[in-house]
């Protein structure tokens, strides 16, 4: 597979882990018992292709004026209710946004208003799935990973539904997130899978993100366009 590799002119990427596992088996020559050369550069290029990517994208969307952001982020917010429909007795894990993600903050706070139960996102430690937390308007919260406020209390539970905010994603579903590979340990882990919406621009569609085997689909993507399901 011929990845491009970065474009200094785009810089450096970011800073945080790129999501790779920790167990690389999925690579192991069955026969020989060692890693695939041919493997672990096209694992190494997909890292490299993965991190010019999410700098650019991420600079698209920053440069999304505000007005329109919001404008966007309501219809994303139409849609979600269009394509969720009733959730009383839910658990809705959502997200508070992040570096010009979509801002669904009202939408989340109105979530008790239809009986369902809000929950945010929390890292509990490096290379571990994420700890979702119940979160009301008016609770307090305070700062986590790289500064994105969590709950300063709330309920560990386990959710219903799981809006994932991307920073890309492809027709297939995948989502590439901000490189630290929380939520596709989080979805792995989960004794029940729940239903996985994934959200962002429309402007960020990709070809492909090319899919490893620890990426986890998400059930559909929404934009203030529509929805691509799998």
């Amino acid at each position: 597979m011929a990845i491009p590799g970065p474009n200094p002119a785009n810089g450096d990427g970011l800073t945080e882990d790129d999501g790779s596992p920790a167990c690389l088996m999925h690579l192991v020559d069955p026969t020989s018992g060692t890693l695939s050369d041919e493997d672990l550069r096209q694992q190494q290029d997909v890292k490299r292709w993965r991190t010019v990517e999410r700098e650019r994208l991420v600079a698209l969307r920053r440069a999304i004026p505000a007005a329109e952001r919001r404008s966007l982020s309501d219809r994303i917010a139409r849609e979600l209710d269009r394509q969720l429909g009733d959730l009383s007795g839910r658990i809705v894990a959502a997200y508070l946004p992040f570096r010009g993600e979509p801002d669904l903050r009202a939408w989340i706070e109105e979530l008790p208003r239809r009986a369902a139960t809000a929950a945010l996102p929390v890292v509990v430690a490096p290379r571990s799935p994420l700890e979702f937390r119940t979160w009301g308007r008016g609770e307090p919260l305070r700062p986590g990973v790289w500064n994105i406020p969590v709950p300063a209390g709330g309920t560990a539970v386990i959710p219903d539904v799981v809006i994932a905010p991307v920073v890309g994603y492809d027709a297939a579903c995948y989502r590439l997130g901000h490189g630290g590979g929380y939520y596709d340990r989080t979805l792995a882990a989960l004794p029940c899978r729940p239903r996985i919406v994934g959200v962002g621009y429309e402007r960020l569609a990709l070809h492909t993100i090319f899919p490893q085997a620890y990426d986890v689909p998400m059930d559909m993507i929404i934009t203030e366009a529509g929805v691509s399901a799998r």
